[in-house]
This record gives C-alpha cells, structure tokens and sequence, in this order.
C-alpha cells in the first residue's frame, strides 16, 4: 500500500475523514485516546465527531458515565468508554504495576503503603462520594502518608491500574476552561462492563477498527504489550479483520467515508493519529516529528495536518483570560496549506473551546 492509500486509509479508521454521529460513538470506536492533557483528549473526540460539539457537551460524558479517564496502558492517561475498562485493565493493568515496581521503592511506596491509602481513599468515597485530586492529596497527608515529592500521583495511579479508582465526572469552574476531574471508586462508576471471551485479541480488533491498516507491532506499542503476545492476539483475530498486506491489518467493514470533509485540520497533543504506531513516518518525516516531540519529555505538540500529512503546530492558550484568543499556527519551512481552510479549521476549535 502506497503511502497515499496509507493516510487516506488511516483518516477514515481515525473517524476524521468519517465522523461519527456522537462523542460516545467517536470514543468507541477508537477504545482508547491518549489525554495527559484532558483538553487534548476531549478535542480530539470532538474532531472525530459530526457537527460542532462544545466543549460542554464532551464534558457531560464524562458527567453521566459513559467515559472516564485512567492509565490503560504504557502508564499513560487515556479517554476511555467506562464499560471497557474493566476488560483493559485486565490485559494492562498487572504489567504496569509491574514495571512501575522499581519507582515505588524509590519512593518508598510499600504493599502496605498502597493498601493504607486505598483504605483511606476508599472511606473518603464509598457510597457516591468523589474527590479532587487536591482533595485526595489532602486525605492520603491527614492518614499519615506524605504525599510529597510524587508519591501521592504514584498511589493514585497505583490504585487506577488496581482497578480501584477512575477519574470521572468533570469539576466544574466559575471561570476558564474545565480541566480536571473528580476521582471516584471504579466499582461505583462503572457500570455494565464488558467482558470480552479473549480481551487480548478484542484489543488487537479494537486497535485495528480505530487505527488501521497497522501491524501486531504497531499494536504491541500502543497497547504497551510484548509483539509474542501482539502477534498471537493477531493470530486468533484473523477472521475478524482483512489483512491488506503481509503483516498489516485493517477493519473488516471500515466507516463511511463522508464526501465533503475538511481537506485541514488542527489536532491536539498527543494525537492518536501521529503517535499510536511503532512507525510514526506516515504521518511525518523526521524533520517534522522532532519538532512535534520536541523536548525529549515525552511532550507532543498539537498538529496541522493537511491531505494526512503533518505540516505545522498551533497553539493556544488555555488559561483563564486568554482561552478565548485565537490560536496561532505555525506551518513548517516548505509546507503550504490552503489558508481559508486552516481558518476554517482554527475557527472550529475556536467554537469548540468557547462552549
């Protein structure tokens, strides 16, 4: 498959080049989106999205239960359906207790220690009750654990991986844009889960719907998996899929293209679209993704991308006062993008974060 056919593909499993008719809609269908930033997250639902949702309205998903946030896997925060997570977890969850062992005994977080602040959270939530993140710090510190020095973050995602909380519905603020979320007991908010007969190779289906065409290595990386069990997931899910090429698989029944879709758009950090595969040059070359994960931090910065191409970075305030400004985009050196299109682009999340 060219790399023409390769973006084109990609655009639609993205849901970009085919919406979806409901945010719910948009986060199943890609099962996991990646929102360190949670205003990334929630614009990159809106933008697989059909019409203009408001920032408001992807809130109220996340206020009546249908999605949560939580680190499904590579220790990273995700957007995901409340009803999945459960089942990820069970894939995700033991491997990234696992690998995070060696950060909690240098911070001194014991078994006991994580037991003694899952019972101090749990009694500050049982029965409905919910949390700030300041709120829980606070808890962990008057039971007598020093949350200090990143051990209050590292028992809360502890006890996420646990299964045991989720970030859940949104705290509201008089003024600015939303940007946290009350944590709550997983047990309490999550209702109906689902429980796939082989989660492995329902997250490999998953991966492919949302993603593909990409490999089983593609999917190792997203899902934080070793490529034995990424390809033996692939395996059992052959009849599920189309392999399009030797090793790269796409979904069976892909969305609709629409007919007229923006030929532009503007992207959030962390885009699934750049990020979630092992090889990223489709949708960049070298030059353009190290400005995109400038830093070496792990930060990636929101993207212009043209024709499925990355061609820039824009920016934007958030902060109260300024979230109302226009963003600022920033083509690469060699790059041209239709300018009543990248407006046009702009001018949607302009609407989006107004609401």
């Amino acid at each position: 498959m060219d790399l023409t056919a390769l973006r084109s593909e990609r655009l639609r499993s993205h849901r970009l080049d085919a919406p979806a008719a409901t945010v719910q809609r948009a986060a199943g269908h890609m099962l996991a989106v990646q929102a360190q930033d949670f205003w990334g997250g929630r614009w990159a639902l809106a933008s697989r999205t059909r019409g203009e949702p408001r920032l408001s309205q992807v809130d109220a998903v996340f206020d009546d239960g249908s999605l949560v946030r939580s680190w499904t896997m590579r220790g990273t925060l995700h957007l995901i359906p409340a009803a999945d997570l459960p089942w990820v977890l069970s894939v995700t969850g033991e491997r990234q207790w696992r690998q995070a062992a060696s950060l909690r005994r240098t911070l001194g977080l014991d078994d006991a220690t994580v037991a003694r602040a899952e019972t101090l959270l749990r009694a500050g939530l049982r029965g409905g009750g919910r949390l700030t993140r300041t709120e829980a710090l606070d808890m962990l510190t008057a039971g007598g654990i020093d949350p200090g020095a990143g051990r209050g973050l590292q028992l809360l995602f502890a006890l996420s991986v646990r299964g045991v909380l989720v970030q859940g519905p949104v705290v509201t603020r008089t003024e600015g844009l939303t940007r946290d979320q009350y944590l709550v007991l997983a047990e309490e908010w999550v209702r109906d889960a689902a429980t796939p007969a082989d989660p492995v190779g329902e997250m490999f289906v998953r991966y492919i719907i949302g993603h593909g065409p990409a490999s089983a290595g593609d999917f190792a990386w997203w899902a934080g998996l070793p490529l034995t069990a990424a390809r033996a997931a692939a395996a059992r899910a052959v009849e599920r899929v189309r392999e399009v090429e030797d090793g790269v698989f796409a979904a069976s029944a892909p969305p609709r293209r629409e007919p007229h879709v923006p030929t532009v758009r503007v992207l959030p950090s962390y885009e699934e679209y750049v990020i979630a595969y092992a090889d990223r040059s489709v949708a960049a070359d070298d030059a353009a993704l190290a400005v995109v994960t400038t830093g070496g931090n792990g930060m990636v910065r929101p993207v212009i991308l043209a024709e499925g191409e990355v061609a820039g970075i824009w920016n934007h305030s958030r902060a109260v006062g300024r979230h109302n400004e226009m963003p600022v985009p920033e083509l690469f050196d060699g790059y041209e993008v239709d300018e009543d299109a990248l407006a046009a682009a702009l001018d949607r999340y302009s609407r989006f974060i107004a609401g």
